[in-house]
């Protein structure tokens, strides 16, 4: 039996433990590697380039979802499952487009991770059934962001201020606001207010 090796990221550790022991209860999946960002998980990919990487996508500094695009352009043929609290079609169609197998969510991953690793490990996609419906009813309205407009979009919808944002993201504070001015033309907002309930109508906030 080929044991599959797995590099698990999140940021928080309780939840990488719980996942470390569900993975490793297993005859055939061995963790040996755990990230708590973004940056640690492409330094850490391109060290020890495991079978299969799971990838939370909310983290500080560059995040999930653009560690997941650095991945793939450093090794195109890399495996990822990524596993989030975000239940909708925007995160869904961003990492399927940057080239993700599977995506599952929280709420189901104690259920499903193991199968759904095993199944990115022979390159087959896996999507939790939660998440389905979105591959046949998605209009993203998002499509024209990029991945860092995105997350700064997700940062600003949950309250923080730009100079908070350029601290998580270890940018200036000028690039974010370049990057807000950017967002808002394209989703044709004009403030935080109108951004915030974008945010809330597309699920992306819990109210």
């Amino acid at each position: 039996m080929n044991t599959i090796n797995i590099l698990l990221v999140d940021d928080h550790e309780i939840v990488r433990a719980g996942y470390h022991r569900l993975l490793e209860n297993t005859e055939d999946i061995e963790i040996i590697a755990e990230a708590n960002s973004g940056e640690e998980a492409y330094r850490l990919y391109t060290k020890l380039k495991p079978d299969v990487v799971v990838m939370d996508l909310s983290m500080p500094g560059i995040g999930g979802l653009e560690a997941v695009c650095k991945i793939l352009k450093y090794d195109a043929t890399a495996k990822i499952l990524v596993f989030s609290v975000h239940e909708n079609g925007t995160f869904l169609s961003r990492t399927l487009e940057a080239g993700v197998l599977g995506y599952i969510t929280k709420r189901s991953a104690a259920k499903v991770m193991v199968e759904a690793v095993r199944k990115v490990a022979q390159r087959q996609q896996f999507i939790g059934e939660e998440m389905q419906h979105f591959l046949v009813n998605n209009n993203d309205l998002f499509e024209f962001l990029s991945p860092r407009e995105f997350e700064i979009f997700l940062f600003l919808a949950e309250g923080k201020s730009v100079n908070e944002i350029a601290d998580i993201l270890i940018l200036s504070s000028k690039t974010i606001g370049h990057h807000t001015t950017n967002l808002k033309k394209k989703l044709k907002i004009n403030n935080i207010a109108e951004l915030t309930k974008l945010a809330i109508s597309k699920g992306f906030l819990k109210v």
